[in-house]
């Protein structure tokens, strides 16, 4: 099967062991760019997390609509969409986040989106969590919540 896994770039090593496990068993995978090279502004030539970044250089609203970085987020996310749409299924790696346990975050709550738009099959690592406001649109996208275990996809 192939699988584009998705979630917070917090949880990257996450995702990186998850492909490792999956891809023993036989199959493709795909995990998003950690980031694209940037810019002199940024750093220039070296990979830098979007997220990150915006924290430490201000927070959001220093990087104003037509600021460079939204390129390069639009950059990401389409180039995210692409493995969406190359794969069979999707897997949402989600743990623990700001205290909130099974976090999904925005963009991963548009990814699966995607997904389902695209009908493609929606694994979830963990519960969702209730505590946030959008999981009955996750629910309602019919995700199959594996509970850890690779092995259910």
């Amino acid at each position: 099967m192939k699988i584009t896994i998705c979630g917070s770039i917090g949880f990257y090593k996450e995702m990186e062991s998850a492909r490792d496990d999956l891809v023993k068993h036989g199959h493709e995978v795909k995990i998003p760019e950690l980031v694209f090279e940037v810019s002199q502004e940024f750093g220039g030539g070296k990979k830098v997390y979007f997220g990150q970044y915006i924290e430490q250089n201000g927070g959001i609203d220093a990087f104003p609509a037509g600021h460079e970085i939204w390129n390069l987020k639009e950059r990401a996310i389409n180039d995210h969409y692409e493995k969406i749409d190359w794969c069979d299924g999707i897997l949402v790696v989600n743990h623990e986040k700001r205290g909130v346990t099974g976090y999904v975050g925005g963009n991963t709550l548009i990814e699966i989106g995607v997904a389902f738009y695209l009908k493609k099959k929606i694994y979830i690592l963990n519960s969702v969590s209730s505590e946030l406001s959008y999981k009955q649109e996750i629910m309602g996208m019919k995700p199959v919540i594996i509970n850890g275990d690779l092995s259910l996809i």
